[in-house]
């Protein structure tokens, strides 16, 4: 073959495998296979080096069953996505987990919070079997009552070996070989996990995934889901590399073979693991794109754009990669360094839908088979058969392998007609809207309608990679690459401001190859650990002091050092966010031993096409939305959906910008905060999925505001209010209001706002949750319309004196935490000022009066979906035909009523919503506002409704709702109510759903827990278990309906707090038997180590949970004392446990929520 050797960068997709080979003399050879055809090959890629090597340069066969001849090879580099695809489809290793004794079920109970707020059905864990490891550390604290050493960590219990050989015996009997050991504090001390990994290793386990080797970083559930991910992919991944290997000479002992990672570094084949690799096939393109397409000359940022058939990847590249620590895929959150790629639901396979007067686009995709329409396959349209019609796609120009046959070219014909159907549906549905003649739309008005939704889609994540962290859009350069690219790249750049669009010559299918092509070798592992050196230059990770929300930092400056990195840290922070905190402490986090490896930079890749304007010529991109079109009663569809789209970023943006910039537990880890965008009458025109309680009520908020500020609301005034006369919730929940102006007119065009949790703001205990308040006054700082911010000023010192003002009141004090109050607020303000921003980008773009018309129509498409779903369910009862009434209620563990009555109109789709019959207001705080009781009844029909809508207040426009004054459901303005928002809200969603027959009921409560003295307060709720469906079974251990918040990791916890967390796990058969039976409860057990003031607030003692058809479940939740440990009660929602003090250590405080 003669030398020098050959060079080979392979990407094998899970639909395609592309091989780029650099040959003898400088020639190039490129080619694509399936990457599975069992009936001609084994493997993709050997297949691909076999015909270059031999049919292509030589000129003759080769044997396919033959072992190949890797002499002549100098390099082979790979990314694949065999790793993503095992997580995405569930075909990865059998696994069982090792973890802790007291936290069996930690991984499955996770931070508590629902991925998605309006589904009911989550994802379920990797492992298969679960042991509990008889061990524990525990963090030495200084001052601590508890007897133990002088060190900084303690063993508590050693591991018990002999009990974990029986267990792991038992394992191997079940035929499961690969363990993920995650024990607490691992990644400060691993002795215990690698005694562990010893064990399982001589007993014939194959693979051990010890969480203080894949990630030893503090957080144990992030770090736990990580190490069952390695545990779970790594031996399909050894699998998939020894049967490679088998098909060379010499196992390739003499031939550099290199695999991408996650993070862009190229790694040795033998060090590939499955935490690693999740991103190995998209990181290939990122550094494809920064190689060839960025120039050090003009430093114009580069944003890389790859359109697959499923969905698009959006990163962004200036000269330096840009990294996260955490990201989700698959539903599983992993915690390790990987390229900041965002995934959107929208690529050429992207199903087409028309729900309710909007056009939708994804996320479900019509995949290879059946396919789009044009594949003949009886699929369903997509974004494909939309470019299809559009003439983007030539059909003369595919091959013929469509059909049932396989044997037929693109259906041009069949997806017409299919578009004509639609179109029919669109029109007639605009026609029953619209009053007055009207043109109907064309099939290529609804096609291009459906592209510039998918446009709009994809834009989106771009817009976060650069509008929401300070950098203008229209200064980057686009990199185009990815199947269907090509299609929608003049479209995007066009929409987006961009100037400049690149095309590599070896796109769609090679890029991500030849960037493997360019890129260096790997990295060595940096010192220390926090540092990461390498060819980009070193960088720090860090974080501000009591936060976890962490930068990856440039050092670049010589010497590289952390100081460095924190100006840089600074600087981007502040450009993200646009709040300087000078005087907040820089920390510089722990990253362990691997350190991050990352791609070093050879040389510029030559071969870059830049894309001539005549490709986008007729084509336009996404169409600014004319006056013309946004005077109707109701909005041309395809405008409407692109609008609906945009209005949702500045609420998302805003709740970035609020998390990143505040300092509470509540707020950045817990993520206790909604944000959301109002129109000019205050009602509810978009928010961010976050708090379900807060949405509906924070409307209330901000119409109450504008009623009774009138003409005293001016430009540069912020609100504060958490009164439960002023829609507010509890007063714990601050809500900060923020008037958006636009030149010319006089009164507010919108209004942005924020509504965040504050750990304390006063009353009788810390915490700010009483249980046993009987009036508002004992629950904390009351603000009904205080000018926080007046005339641009930020009114400190009379915000602290408000927030100390109940310490006046007998019995009380003021807040606790004086300046996380201000940090949180000014957060707040911030979050608003980001909203008000991006909203004036919006007016700016399509003029205000468009906006304002589109955001009612918005408000209206969610009215039209409301209305379809009361319509079909008066349809299924029978209430076309006559009259119908549906009834139901609960009670209150005092007894009250929660009684409700749903008298539904099936021909206007409308209904009454009458809790007449409902408990008086009680003397005490289960007491719930008005705001709260509308929260939960628009939150129970966008659930109903069943797909994705605009949250908004056209949820409650086809509803009347009764609420008796006085009642406990609209109190008196002087009631106390902090158990309505948490409690009472949540018995009212059980009450809905029973009348709709839609679920059982769940726990029925938040479970708020709150201690602290005079040094510390900390707050969390604990999930519980939810109500079992038609169809399925019940969440354990999870928050429901009305409330998402996230709960403190354990080891964060114990870190933070004078506080061991002894036991966090499931209640197991509390949620009761049945076909689909309910989620069962949980039990958590603390242990305090210094004297507190212990709250609990919390419902379902009395009256159990109810299955769908009346069914109860065998226990609910007593409180009571007892003077030692016993076994715990089952329940479907948490039991209580207090214990006195044990004997001999009179200051510990043993608390046990079950």
């Amino acid at each position: 073959l003669g030398s020098p050797p050959f060079q080979f960068a392979i990407d094998r997709g899970g639909t395609f495998t592309d091989i780029f080979a650099r040959c003898p003399g400088g020639r190039v050879r490129v080619m694509k296979l399936l990457s599975e055809n069992p009936a001609s090959y084994r493997d993709a890629p050997t297949e691909g080096i076999r015909r270059v090597l031999f049919p292509q340069e030589c000129g003759t066969p080769f044997p396919p069953d033959h072992p190949l001849d890797a002499s002549q090879i100098e390099w082979i580099r790979m990314g694949t996505t065999v790793a993503t695809n095992a997580l995405l489809e569930r075909k990865g290793e059998r696994i069982a987990l090792l973890i802790t004794k007291g936290f069996r079920d930690l991984l499955h109970i996770g931070n508590q919070a629902r991925p998605r707020i309006f589904d009911l059905v989550m994802p379920e864990v990797l492992y298969e079997q679960v042991v509990e490891v008889d061990e524990r550390l525990i963090l030495h604290r200084a001052g601590c009552q508890f007897r133990v050493t002088g060190d900084s960590l303690v063993v508590q219990r050693p591991v018990d070996l002999a009990m974990l050989r029986r267990d792991l015996q038992r394992l191997l009997a079940l035929g499961i070989r690969s363990l993920a050991v995650v024990l607490l504090h691992s990644y400060a001390w691993p002795a215990h996990e690698q005694q562990v990994g010893a064990l399982a290793r001589e007993l014939g386990f194959q693979h051990v995934s010890l969480s203080s080797s894949v990630m030893p970083m503090v957080r144990v559930v992030p770090r736990g889901y990580t190490a069952c991910t390695d545990a779970y992919l790594t031996p399909c991944i050894h699998r998939y590399l020894d049967g490679f290997r088998a098909s060379f000479n010499q196992q390739l002992q003499d031939t550099q073979v290199l695999f991408m990672r996650s993070d862009g570094g190229l790694t040795p084949m033998g060090q590939f693991s499955g935490s690693r690799a999740i991103l190995s096939g998209p990181a290939g393109g990122v550094v494809g794109y920064a190689i060839t397409t960025y120039s050090q000359e003009d430093g114009q940022p580069v944003i890389g754009f790859d359109m697959g058939g499923t969905s698009t990847d959006v990163s962004r590249y200036a000269g330096e990669y840009e990294h996260v620590f955490e990201a989700t895929t698959a539903g599983i959150r992993i915690q390790a360094p990987q390229l900041d790629i965002n995934t959107v639901a929208a690529g050429g396979g992207s199903m087409l839908f028309f729900r309710s007067g909007l056009f939708v686009v994804g996320p479900e995709s019509a995949g290879a088979h059946p396919g789009p329409t044009c594949y003949r396959k009886g699929g369903p349209l997509t974004v494909t058969d939309a470019n299809l019609c559009l003439g983007r796609l030539l059909p003369h120009y595919f091959p013929h392998i469509f059909g049932p046959g396989e044997d037929q070219p693109l259906s041009q014909d069949a997806t017409l007609q299919s578009f004509q159907e639609l179109t029919a549906r669109v029109n007639a549905f605009l026609a029953s809207q619209v009053s007055g003649p009207r043109s109907p739309l064309t099939v290529e008005e609804v096609a291009m309608g459906f592209i510039q939704v998918a446009n709009e889609a994809m834009c989106r994540p771009i817009r976060s990679l650069t509008q929401a962290r300070g950098h203008d859009t229209s200064h980057h350069v686009l990199a185009c690459f990815g199947g269907a690219g090509g299609q929608h790249a003049c479209a995007i750049a066009r929409a987006l401001g961009m100037k400049r669009v690149f095309i590599h010559r070896y796109v769609p299918g090679s890029w991500r190859r030849a960037s493997l092509a360019c890129a260096g070798g790997p990295a060595t592992p940096p010192s220390p650990p926090s540092l990461r050196s390498c060819t980009e230059g070193p960088s720090c990770n860090l974080r501000y002091e009591r936060t976890d929300c962490n930068l990856m930092c440039s050092a670049k400056r010589a010497p590289a050092t952390s100081d460095s990195a924190g100006r840089d840290f600074r600087v981007r922070l502040l450009q993200q966010v646009g709040v300087p905190c000078p005087t907040r402490v820089v920390v510089l986090g722990k990253w362990g031993r691997d350190g991050l490896v990352m791609p070093a930079r050879v040389r510029d890749g030559g071969g870059l096409l830049s894309l001539l304007s005549c490709l986008g010529c007729g084509m336009g991109g996404c169409v600014a939305v004319g006056s013309a079109c946004g005077t109707d009663s109701y909005g041309t569809a395809p405008s409407l959906a692109l609008v609906a789209v945009a209005s949702s970023h500045p609420a998302e943006q805003m709740g970035r910008i609020l998390q990143r910039t505040a300092i509470s537990t509540n707020i950045k880890e817990r993520l206790d905060f909604s944000c959301a965008l109002f129109g000019p009458d205050g009602g509810l025109v978009s928010n961010a999925p976050h708090i379900p309680v807060h949405l509906g009520a924070m409307q209330e908020t901000v119409q109450f505001q504008i009623r009774n500020l009138r003409a005293d609301l001016n430009e540069g005034d912020v609100i504060l209010s958490n009164h439960p006369c002023a829609g507010g919730s509890h007063l714990p929940d601050l809500t900060v209001i923020t008037p958006v102006f636009w030149p010319g007119v006089p009164r507010p065009v919108f209004f942005v706002a924020s509504r965040g949790h504050h750990a304390d703001i006063g009353g009788i205990t810390p915490g700010s949750m009483p249980p046993h308040s009987k009036v508002l006054q004992e629950e904390g700082a009351i603000f009904v319309s205080f000018k926080l911010v007046k005339d641009g000023v930020f009114q400190e010192e009379a915000v602290s004196e408000a927030l100390m003002a109940p310490g006046c009141i007998p019995g009380s004090s003021g807040t606790r935490n004086l300046q996380d109050n201000l940090s949180d607020l000014r957060a707040q303000v911030a979050a608003n000022q980001k909203g008000i921003q991006l909203v004036s980008e919006l007016i700016g773009l399509y003029g205000l009066e468009v906006v304002q018309s589109y955001m009612a129509h918005i408000q209206a498409n969610a009215e039209v979906a409301v209305r379809d779903m009361l319509k079909g369910f008066a349809t299924r009862y029978g209430a076309a035909t006559h009259p119908m009434v549906v009834q139901a209620q609960d009670h209150m563990d005092d007894g009250s009523p929660i009684r409700l009555k749903v008298e539904p109109g099936s021909p206007q789709g409308s209904a009454v919503f009458d809790f007449s019959g409902s408990g008086s207001e009680v003397h005490g705080n289960c007491n719930a506002p008005r705001a709260i009781t509308l929260s939960a009844l628009i939150y129970c029909l966008r659930c109903m409704v069943g797909q994705d809508i605009p949250l908004n207040q056209g949820c409650l426009a086809p509803v009347q709702v009764l609420i008796p004054k006085g009642s406990i459901l609209d109190p008196s303005p002087e009631a106390a109510v902090v158990g309505g928002n948490v409690l009472t809200s949540q018995r009212v969603v059980d009450v809905i759903f029973r009348a709709f027959g839609v679920c059982a009921a769940s726990q029925g409560c938040m479970n708020n827990v709150t201690f602290g003295n005079e040094d510390i307060g900390y707050y969390e709720t604990v999930a519980g278990g939810a109500g079992a469906g038609p169809h399925w079974h019940g969440r354990s251990g999870v928050h429901t309906h009305m409330t998402n918040t996230r709960i403190t990791d354990p080891e964060i916890l114990e870190k933070r707090y004078p506080v061991i967390l002894c036991c966090f796990e499931l209640c197991r058969g509390s949620g009761g038997s049945g076909r689909f039976r309910g989620g069962d409860g949980v039990i958590r057990e603390l242990l305090f180590r210094e004297e507190v003031v212990l709250s609990v607030l919390s419902e379902r003692r009395a009256f159990r949970p109810y299955g769908l058809h009346g069914e109860h479940l065998p226990w609910s939740g007593p409180v009571s004392q007892h003077p030692s440990p016993s076994p715990s009660l089952h329940s479907h929602c948490p039991d209580l446990r207090l214990w006195p003090p044990s004997p001999g250590e009179p200051s510990l405080k043993p608390f046990s929520l079950v």
